[in-house]
């Protein structure tokens, strides 16, 4: 059973950063590519980054590119995203995700392909 737990949210004010970390254990993190969603409220669930399971490939939606990085730390299990530059717009939920099917050459951003989620972390940008 693969488990994922998410820690580091919290409130900032806009301009200030965060990051969110989601930890599991080592045969996930080497085999599955690990994605972040986000969700506010009275919208759909969406993408936000996602890296593969070499923690080599990356992919950013438009609205955080050259703002958030998405990296691993293998010694920790872990996968964090540092958020830099946070805007109001990106107060959400944020869930990690854990792509169904091992070690696949795409990336992908449809929350449909991810069967594992954590519980979620709120992140809450003030203006």
């Amino acid at each position: 059973q693969v488990q994922l737990v998410e820690s580091g949210g919290g409130l900032v004010q806009a301009g200030g950063s965060l990051t969110v970390s989601c930890a599991t254990d080592r045969h996930t993190l080497g085999s599955r590519s690990m994605g972040w969603f986000r969700q506010a409220p009275g919208k759909e669930r969406e993408f936000v980054s996602v890296i593969d399971w070499s923690g080599n490939i990356t992919k950013y939606a438009d609205s955080v590119k050259g703002r958030f990085t998405i990296y691993t730390d293998i010694a920790k299990n872990t996968v964090h995203l540092q958020m830099n530059n946070l805007k109001p717009e990106d107060t959400a939920v944020y869930y990690c995700a854990a792509d169904g099917g091992f070690r696949r050459a795409l990336l992908h951003v449809s929350p449909s392909i991810y069967t594992y989620w954590g519980q979620g972390t709120q992140v809450t940008v003030s203006s």
